[in-house]
């Protein structure tokens, strides 16, 4: 196994923290998440003679079909369950398969991690996805050729690292503020400073200024948690009032100290108050007790969820595949078919199939898969259908893993007669129907991908933009793979980025659930290459919905022993 020894993590993507806009569909989200994975182990091999084991975990992630070093744990000495400190933190892309391998040695003192097979206690292979998608992996430990590592086993703990997750709306008041002017009374405002930790200040916000008046109230504010207090709750924050100078000489009126945590008192029916006080009347006068009152009214928290936080909730990721059986790809006997099988090679409906499923297999505990096919003759009766199941199984369309849905495929070939037109809109408002019910459980519970697999520009234009925008309103986004050399160019109108789809009667999607690519403009490129491109807009999409419909994440389920995955040989 080829190491680079020394290698560092891979230098992360900056990203900036701005103030969070409260959700709408048209908010830009960003993608690129980091994770934290911590690791412990239980019952490993004793490879040394007097004491136990001193194990050390080396994590390695498979770059280029190479597998790279990114870190490694700190030794625990003589311990053969141990839990190790160190955190491992990883870039997270959902259009990726992200291969890491955990590989248990025993350390020798200075002569640190031995590569030996002698000192190796076992290795694990997963994916990023995996891991994020169950919270808690558990699995065995495995020697060389696939050996068991006797009753070794390794868990990997998952945990987004959260930046800017939302933002908070505050209510302020004061009451019997003193009183700088001479013939009226304050004109008072409030500033709002985050305390850097070089003590340096930092100003969040300046309210209006509420003319005449000793007992202001403010109005409501909203401000990002990372703009407030870097989202630390107990950041200390400086709040000063003054009264309001035309000319820029704004009087002092007050000041006091608080932080975020303190603040959190005022939800619900609660109020917390300071005194609003001036040190130098605190000095000067015996019986000072304060320079008026500041009441925070109100508070409300509104998080702004990331796609990790939803899959980590339980959200599973439903994939659907709809495959184009119109005459138009050819006699599948024939080499020139676009549905032909050779056993040698997979054709574009398969390539397209299996690099976008296994993508999304990772985030569906069950591993099934729908399959339909369109434009296709069916038995017994060989009429023309637009959403048929490949299994042929009408009650259950459902196929066991992406190896399933290939076999379906291959299987269903010799038993349908290819035919036409190109209906894409029946299958669109068929996982549609299944969303909708989804919908109405008020939970981020499951999302639902349609992957379309077609030859040519679909027939039912109308119908499709129709049921595109209806959809736009349920937990589903559909992706639309062009297979074969047709001219694709009116179907780029149901992707939406160069402009808002709409339906025949003028209504606009709600989002842009739409991703067409062209095959071909992969075909000399990695299998990799078509999954990032389709995928890569499914996490947005998913944000999008739930905060339109503000359905939170799902409380995670209790963390048990992942028994779903499969072993690496």
């Amino acid at each position: 196994m080829p190491f680079a020894h020394g290698a560092t993590c891979p230098a992360s993507r900056p990203t900036t923290m701005g103030e969070a806009p409260e959700p709408s569909p048209q908010a830009p989200l960003a993608v690129l998440s980091k994770v934290e994975l911590r690791v412990s182990c239980k019952h490993l091999l004793d490879r040394d003679t007097l004491n136990k084991s001193d194990p050390c975990v080396l994590l390695l992630m498979q770059s280029q079909g190479q597998w790279m070093e990114v870190d490694r744990s700190e030794v625990i000495k003589s311990n053969l369950n141990p839990v190790f400190a160190k955190i491992f933190t990883v870039d997270y892309y959902f259009e990726e398969v992200q291969k890491l391998r955990f590989e248990v040695y025993d350390s020798h003192g200075h002569a640190g991690v031995g590569t030996h097979d002698d000192d190796f206690l076992g290795g694990m292979e997963c994916t990023v996805g995996q891991i994020v998608a169950q919270k808690r992996v558990t699995k065995p430990l495995f020697l060389k050729y696939g050996k068991f590592a006797g009753k070794s086993t390794i868990t990997v703990i998952s945990e987004e690292i959260s930046g800017n997750n939302g933002y908070v709306e505050l209510a302020f008041r004061a009451k019997k503020l003193d009183d700088k002017d001479l013939f009226s009374k304050s004109d008072p405002f409030l500033e709002i400073y985050r305390i850097d930790d070089d003590r340096s200040e930092q100003l969040v916000y300046r309210t209006e200024v509420v003319k005449n008046n000793l007992s202001p109230i403010w109005e409501p504010f909203k401000v990002s948690l990372n703009s407030l207090c870097s989202c630390e709750e107990k950041r200390r924050l400086r709040c000063v009032v003054w009264d309001y100078d035309s000319r820029g000489k704004h009087d002092f009126i007050g000041e006091f100290f608080t932080t975020f945590e303190e603040m959190q008192k005022a939800m619900g029916e609660n109020k917390v108050q300071w005194d609003c006080m001036n040190p130098k009347y605190k000095l000067k006068k015996r019986n000072y007790k304060n320079s008026g009152v500041v009441v925070l009214l109100d508070l409300k928290i509104h998080r702004v969820y990331s796609f990790l936080d939803y899959i980590m909730g339980g959200c599973q990721i439903h994939f659907t595949v709809a495959i184009d059986f119109t005459a138009s790809n050819g006699d599948p006997r024939n080499s020139c078919s676009l549905h032909y099988i050779n056993p040698y090679q997979p054709n574009e409906y398969l390539k397209a199939l299996v690099a976008v499923g296994e993508i999304c297999q990772d985030y569906d505990s069950d591993k099934k898969f729908s399959a339909l096919g369109f434009g296709a003759r069916i038995p017994p009766k060989y009429e023309v259908s637009h959403d048929f199941a490949i299994n042929f199984n009408p009650d259950n369309d459902e196929c066991e893993g992406i190896q399933g849905v290939v076999e379906s495929y291959q299987s269903c070939l010799p038993k349908i007669q290819l035919y036409g037109p190109t209906n894409v809109a029946p299958i669109i408002s068929k996982v549609a129907r299944v969303a909708a019910d989804e919908e109405r459980t008020k939970e981020a519970s499951q999302y639902f991908i349609l992957l379309i697999l077609t030859d040519g520009v679909v027939t039912d234009m109308a119908d499709t933009r129709e049921a595109i925008v209806r959809a736009s309103y349920l937990p589903m986004s559909i992706i639309i793979v062009g297979v074969g050399n047709a001219d694709f160019t009116d179907m780029q109108i149901l992707d939406g980025d160069d402009g808002v789809l709409r339906s025949p009667k003028g209504e606009p999607v709600l989002r842009d659930i739409v991703q067409f690519v062209p095959f071909r403009e992969f075909k000399n490129a990695s299998p990799t290459a078509l999954a990032k491109c389709v995928l890569a807009e499914v996490p947005k999409q998913v944000v999008e919905y739930y905060s339109y419909k503000a359905f939170p994440p799902r409380c995670p389920q209790p963390d048990t022993p992942d028994s779903n995955l499969s072993s690496p040989q």
